[in-house]
C-alpha cells in the first residue's frame, strides 16, 4: 500500500509474544514493533524487550495488545497465579488515544466487541480445521465474519507444549494434532513448540488490520507547528487556532499523497 517514498504507518506491538499477530499486521502493511517482557528471539520484526504496561506508547500510529491470557483461560488450573491486567491495558490504551486493539481467550473481561474463529478465513490443513476463538475489543467498530464450524469432525485444538504423532480425538470436544499440522493450521513456520501454543493465526490480525489501516488512514493526525505554539491538522491543512505563522501550503508537503500519518515537514 505504500511506496518506497511513503513510509509504513507504524504498529506496537505490546505483549508480543514469538510474532504470529505481528506477522499478520506486517501483511496488512503496518511497520511492527514488538515489546515483551521475555526475550523473543524469534520475533520476526523490531524487537525490545521491556515491560509492555510501562513502554512509551507515542510514536506509533496504532496499538494492538495481547496481555496474559492464563487468568481468563479455562486450561489454567490455578488462575490466580497469573497477572490479571487485561483491565488495566484497556485503560491505559483508551487513555492514551491512538487507533488499538485487544487480543485475548474467550473469557477475558472486555466491553465491546467480536469473536474471530479460524474458520472465518478457511484454516484447514491435512483434512483438519481450526476454531480457535478469540476475542478481539477495538477502539472503532468493527463487524464481525460469520463462523462456518464444520460438522464431519472436531476441531484441533492446540494448547500446552505437547504434540502427538498422528492427529487425532482427545477429550471431549476437540482433536489434538502433529506439530506439522498444527503449524500449517495457524500459518506459522518460525515458531518453536511452546511459542506456537501461545500465538494467533496471522491470519486473524491480517483482518484486523486491513480496517484498523483504514481507521488510522482517516484519522486526522495534529503534528506540533515549529513556528509557534500551535498544532497542525494533517488532513485538513489548518492551524487549530489563528495565529501569525505562513501558509501552511508554503512548507508542508501534501498531506493527501500520506494519508496523512506520514508527514514530513519541509524547511520553510
Amino acid at each position: 500500500m505504500s511506496d518506497a517514498a511513503t513510509p509504513a504507518p507504524r504498529l506496537l506491538d505490546l505483549f508480543c509474544g514469538a510474532g504470529g499477530a505481528a506477522m499478520g499486521y506486517h501483511r496488512a502493511g503496518f511497520d511492527v514493533v514488538g515489546v515483551d517482557i521475555r526475550a523473543q528471539p524469534h520475533y520476526p520484526f523490531e524487537f525490545h524487550q521491556a515491560d509492555a504496561m510501562t513502554y512509551p506508547l507515542d510514536g506509533f500510529d496504532a496499538i494492538h495488545a495481547s496481555p496474559p491470557c492464563q487468568a481468563y483461560s479455562t486450561a489454567t488450573a490455578d488462575k490466580s497465579k497469573h497477572p490479571d491486567i487485561y483491565v488495566a491495558t484497556r485503560e491505559r490504551l483508551m487513555k492514551h488515544g491512538t487507533p488499538w486493539a485487544i487480543e485475548n481467550v474467550i473469557g477475558a473481561p472486555y466491553h465491546f466487541g467480536i469473536v474471530l474463529c479460524g474458520t472465518m478465513f478457511g484454516l484447514e490443513a491435512d483434512g483438519e480445521w481450526l476454531r480457535r476463538h478469540r476475542n478481539v475489543e477495538t477502539s472503532w467498530l468493527m463487524l464481525q465474519p460469520r463462523h462456518a464450524h464444520r460438522r464431519d469432525r472436531r476441531p484441533v485444538t492446540i494448547i500446552g507444549k505437547s504434540f502427538l504423532r498422528q492427529t487425532k480425538d482427545c477429550g471431549r470436544h476437540s482433536r489434538q494434532g502433529t506439530f506439522q499440522t498444527c503449524q500449517s493450521l495457524m500459518g506459522i513456520d518460525w515458531m518453536t513448540r511452546s511459542e506456537l501454543v501461545q500465538a494467533i493465526p496471522p491470519a486473524y490480525t491480517f483482518f484486523i488490520g486491513k480496517q484498523l489501516m483504514a481507521e488510522v488512514l482517516e484519522r486526522p493526525a495534529w503534528i506540533p507547528c515549529d513556528c509557534c505554539e500551535n498544532v497542525i491538522c494533517t488532513i485538513h491543512r489548518m492551524h487549530a487556532h489563528d495565529c501569525e505563522c505562513p501558509p501552511i501550503d508554503e512548507w508542508m508537503t501534501d498531506p493527501y499523497s500520506t494519508g496523512g500519518w506520514a508527514l514530513r515537514k519541509e524547511t520553510p
